[in-house]
């Protein structure tokens, strides 16, 4: 099995190939952000872990997402849509999104664990849901639903 560094490497050298050169520079950030990690993280193999890669992913994600807003606000709209071109070959590493049917039933479930009642009891209730969602929902989707319930 190849780890996720390797499919990222794997996926730049096509994307070489096709001289794609958004999703190229995309992943030579991607890259580089998995390769600090695993330095960071003092691992003598350089090697980082399945779900610390999603996190990275993640976070170049919302870095995006940041960007978009900001060039929006801007009137910078071509700069925008790069960024937006750059979500979408990041969120290929991603793994499938809930539904939101799907995200409320553990909500639910979450909030009956618990018994919280009142806002005061969300750190509770979020803690047990973003365990159970594993990265497959953003945080604040989750704050969203976990306050619908406990509003």
């Amino acid at each position: 099995m190849s780890t996720f560094a390797e499919n990222v490497m794997d996926d730049l050298k096509i994307a070489m190939k096709a001289k794609d050169s958004v999703a190229l520079t995309t992943l030579r950030a991607l890259k580089t952000a998995l390769t600090n990690a695993a330095i960071e993280s003092g691992n003598k193999d350089n090697v980082i872990e399945q779900a610390d890669a999603l996190a990275i992913v993640r976070k170049q994600i919302k870095q995006r997402n940041d960007s978009i807003e900001q060039f929006e606000n801007a009137g910078r709209s071509e700069l925008a849509e790069k960024e937006k071109a750059e979500i979408v070959v990041l969120e290929k590493y991603l793994p499938a999104a809930m539904s939101s049917e799907e995200v409320s039933a553990i909500v639910a479930t979450a909030v009956a664990e618990t018994g919280a009642s009142s806002r005061a009891d969300m750190g509770k209730v979020m803690g047990i849901v973003q365990s159970k969602t594993a990265g497959r929902v953003d945080g604040k989707t989750l704050s969203k639903e976990v306050m619908k319930h406990l509003s």
